[in-house]
């Protein structure tokens, strides 16, 4: 007979899983949860003071049978190991789906228990098991938001729990047990979601151990923010014990955007991180009304700490050192939701450690991260897939599974802001039978109103997507939120707020806002600083300035309220002038336009050189197609026009040209529209220029004789001579170059004849390079050095490359290619920093030329070198290789 060994004391804890068996639980999910528990405990009990290699564990499968030496204060595990358990699971929840997940039952007793070789065994095993069974446990856990339910027997409450107040005995319910042979009384308590004092005749509620629990009720259908609420969970480590400090985030972003969602939500995930209370306050920073102020909202904490209302000094400094006082030693989560400014949150911050306060704002709260150490956590809209999310938590997956093409656009038009999503998700919860495509496509309809109007005299302009959003209710009406931070401006805050609704993004620069609103570049600098400190822009990039979509549908109300349609239609202009002339100033092309006098208080911007220009021009491509379709919609033809030709002069060889001529097709109806024959003219010159050299050349040469058709109707020379030329140089991309004499021989006649000198040296360049190509060499060197004997201000540095190109030519055809090199690198010198098109197709000629020069001069290798970097050109430029380039290389090749 086997003798038993003597009994021991030990704490007891039992954990056991929530629904670990359920029935919609892999096996991989069931692993993931038994990892999530042993790690949790593992933390748990480590972060109380106490050791989890000494305690004894014994697995139960969905659960777990803990023994703690007996030299381990009981205090340890009733006060720290609760508390910690519900945050560390906390924490694995977030990181995991909803099968994954792990909410716990926790029993805590004491006794004498046996080992043998089989395990432990004891009556007092027994009765915590059967506290882990009890019904009462289990309800209090499947009414808790929290992830953990605490049951103690009778004697552990009696003997630790009711003598320790750092235990708070006050937040712990009786209940009755009855499971198989047990009967008996026990405590429940909620570390993650506690109950509220309620009196007892055992133990009476005192203000000491008062605990506030205000968090308002988590948003429903809260999704995706991941990235955020990792970020704001990485901060409980600066906050917890011992020698945790006062940590602040501080949550900004534009209204609707769903910053007081994600505090709370977040705040309700880690409540049980801080068991002396959660506190909130809405400061009313930017609601209708007066704000709340500090005082007042430190009289209102000080009584849910349990401070006598009579008690409260009135005296704010006074009333401030109480409240710091208080929190003192307490483990407390504060929510300053809505706050106005740094100096309406200074005094609602702790003094001491352990404490976590979570600011939300529309301002950026500088001066808090700088004086007081917040972590600014800026809030964007929701990406395409957590917009999605939120609809199909409000509205369930199945519906949007039907149409997620119309739930992609509902988001899409919805610009991601939460607000707008929960308002569109609300309408369509009313009425289940209401297809989501027809909610996107009322959105859409108001975002093309919205589009339509822009720049024009917009007062009887269809409704926009605000108004498809209103709901009504000042606290969901997207309008009357904006209102209130726009109230808030200052003067010239307010003045560029209204006039960013004129403009058409999708963004701006310092310069181009001042220009705008027609101020100096450091006025405007301030101004949008403004703007973007309240969220209503955002500086999305060093010096450029972005608004979300439904913000500048707002300020485009506000413009048609505060400066009318004069005030629209001079800051149109004012801003069409300030991108037209900027690429005016920085270019020597001097195409014949006649261009549109600047507009008082524009200063357009100055850019060093063509490269500087051609940066300018790719930076703001996508601001200058915008510009052009609002002069389009606003009937600034000659800027439409003029704005379409330069920026594609730079741009129209390098991928863009889709751009340009759905850009080209709306200049063109505008301008047929109005009978505008000099704008129909050299808007079809352009696309025909870009369409020959992207290979449409039939379709180019059609564009180029409506060009010449216009001019003559407008009695433009000049025009039809840049017609002839485009035409010409259309020709010489497919060799056809007597058709190119004859339209550069035309060209030259009507620009001598308008006096037009800039053309009259083009048409000579071309001309030469033409009779080159012909083998009439004594007239390709007569037109050639007419050409390079003009008059240097007449003409830019590509014409006096054609020229040179064409006397290279002559050289290479009559046997002397050392003379033709010398040539074609005068040309190459000229041309090789040239950044517009016609420069970059000389460049492609002139190196697949000079590579054949160097050939017949023996040097392959130099060749070599020249087609090689032809043929990049042509590769990066997407243009088909009509020279033969590739060819050339090929046959010179060792392998060729």
């Amino acid at each position: 007979m086997n003798t038993l060994a003597p009994a021991v004391h030990r704490t007891i804890v039992g954990v056991d899983v929530e629904g670990f068996g359920d029935r919609h639980r892999t096996h991989p999910d069931q692993i993931a949860v038994r990892d999530g528990l042993y790690q949790a405990l593992d933390r748990a009990f480590t972060r109380a003071g106490i050791d989890w290699e000494r305690c004894y564990c014994e697995d139960r499968g969905d659960g777990a049978l803990i023994l703690v030496p007996s030299e381990v204060p009981k205090t340890l595990l009733a006060q720290g190991v609760p508390v910690e358990l519900a945050a560390a699971a906390a924490d694995h929840n977030l990181a995991r789906d909803q099968r994954a997940r792990i909410r716990l039952r926790l029993a805590m007793h004491a006794g004498e228990i046996h080992h043998d070789r089989h395990g432990v065994t004891g009556t007092a095993i027994n009765t915590a098991f059967r506290l882990l069974e009890a019904e009462p446990l289990k309800q209090a856990l499947a009414g808790s938001p929290g992830t953990l339910a605490v049951i103690a027997s009778r004697w552990f409450y009696e003997e630790v729990i009711r003598h320790a107040p750092a235990c708070t005995p006050c937040s712990w319910r009786r209940v009755r047990v009855s499971v198989k042979e047990t009967r008996e009384d026990a405590w429940v308590c909620l570390p993650d979601a506690p109950y509220l004092p309620e009196p007892d005749a055992d133990l009476p509620p005192s203000p000491e151990v008062a605990v506030p629990r205000q968090l308002p009720a988590a948003v429903a259908g809260f999704a995706g923010r991941a990235a955020e609420l990792e970020a704001l969970t990485g901060l409980l480590e600066e906050a917890a014990p011992p020698g945790g400090t006062v940590v602040i985030s501080a949550v900004a972003g534009m209204a609707g955007v769903g910053k007081t969602a994600l505090a709370v939500h977040w705040a309700w995930q880690v409540a049980g991180r801080f068991p002396d209370g959660q506190l909130y306050v809405n400061l009313r920073g930017y609601d209708p009304g007066a704000p709340v102020t500090p005082e007042e909202a430190v009289g209102w904490f000080l009584v849910a700490l349990g401070a006598p209302a009579a008690q409260i000094p009135a005296d704010a400094q006074a009333r401030y050192g109480l409240y710091r006082s208080v929190l003192a030693g307490r483990r407390v989560l504060i929510v300053l939701d809505n706050a106005r400014d740094a100096a309406q949150v200074r005094p609602l911050l702790p003094g001491s450690p352990g404490c976590l306060v979570v600011v939300t704002s529309r301002s950026a709260l500088a001066g808090l991260a700088a004086a007081e150490g917040a972590h600014p956590l800026r809030l964007g809209p929701l990406a395409g897939q957590e917009g999605a999310q939120l609809l199909a938590a409000r509205l369930g997956p199945e519906r949007l599974a039907a149409e997620p093409e119309a739930a992609a656009g509902l988001t899409a038009w919805c610009g991601g802001l939460p607000l707008a999503l929960a308002v569109m998700a609300a309408q369509a919860a009313a009425d289940p039978g209401l297809p989501l495509g027809a909610l996107a496509a009322r959105l859409a309809g108001a975002a093309g109103a919205e589009a339509a109007a822009a720049g024009q005299d917009i007062a009887g302009a269809a409704p926009g997507r605000l108004e498809v959003l209103e709901t009504g209710d000042p606290a969901t009406s997207l309008r009357q939120l904006l209102s209130w931070s726009y109230r808030q401006l200052s003067p010239s805050a307010a003045q560029m707020f209204t006039l960013l609704g004129v403009h058409r993004g999708p963004d701006i620069t310092v310069p181009a806002a001042a220009s705008l609103a027609g101020v100096s570049r450091a006025e405007a600098g301030r101004a949008l600083a403004e703007l973007a400190q309240a969220s209503l822009a955002a500086e999305h990039r060093p010096g450029r300035y972005v608004m979300h979509d439904l913000v500048r549908g707002y300020a485009a109300e506000q413009a048609r309220q505060t400066i009318g349609e004069a005030g629209i239609r001079a800051a149109t202009g004012r801003s069409l002038d300030h991108y037209l002339h900027t690429m005016i100033l920085a270019s020597d092309i001097a195409l014949a336009f006649t261009v549109t006098p600047l507009a008082p208080g524009v200063v357009p911007e100055m850019l060093a050189d063509e490269a500087g220009l051609l940066g300018w021009v790719q930076a703001e491509h996508q601001v200058l197609l915008q510009a052009t379709a609002q002069a389009v919609a606003a009937g600034f033809i000659t800027h439409a026009w003029q704005l379409f030709a330069r920026q594609s002069w730079f741009l129209g060889d390098q991928g863009y040209w889709t751009d340009f001529r759905t850009a080209g097709q709306a200049v063109l109806a505008a301008a047929r529209a109005v009978g505008d024959d000099v704008a129909l003219g050299w808007t079809h010159a352009i696309i025909g220029r870009y369409g020959s050299f992207s290979g449409a050349a039939d379709d180019g040469r059609a564009h180029q004789q409506l060009a010449l058709d216009h001019f003559r109707r407008a009695g433009d020379l000049a025009g039809q001579g840049w017609a002839h030329m485009f035409a010409g140089l259309a020709c010489t991309w497919k060799g056809g170059w007597a058709e190119a004499a004859t339209q550069c021989g035309q060209a030259l006649a009507l620009f001598r004849q308008a006096g037009d000198q800039y053309g009259e040296r083009w048409a000579l360049a071309g001309l030469g390079e033409c009779h080159a190509r012909l083998g009439n060499y004594d007239l390709a060197r007569s037109y050639a050095s007419q050409a390079l004997e003009a008059d240097p201000a007449t003409g830019d540095p590509t014409t006096l490359a054609f020229a040179w190109h064409a006397l290279g030519f002559v050289h290479a055809r009559l046997g002397g290619p050392g003379q033709a090199i010398s040539c074609y690198q005068q040309a190459l010198a000229l041309v090789r920093e040239r950044k517009h098109a016609l420069a970059r197709m000389l460049l492609v000629r002139l190196l697949a030329e000079s590579g054949d020069a160097s050939r017949a001069a023996g040097d392959l290798p130099a060749a070599a070198e020249a087609w090689q970097h032809s043929l990049q050109l042509l590769d990066d430029l997407g243009w088909p290789d009509l020279l033969g380039v590739r060819a050339r290389l090929e046959a010179a090749s060792p392998h060729g």
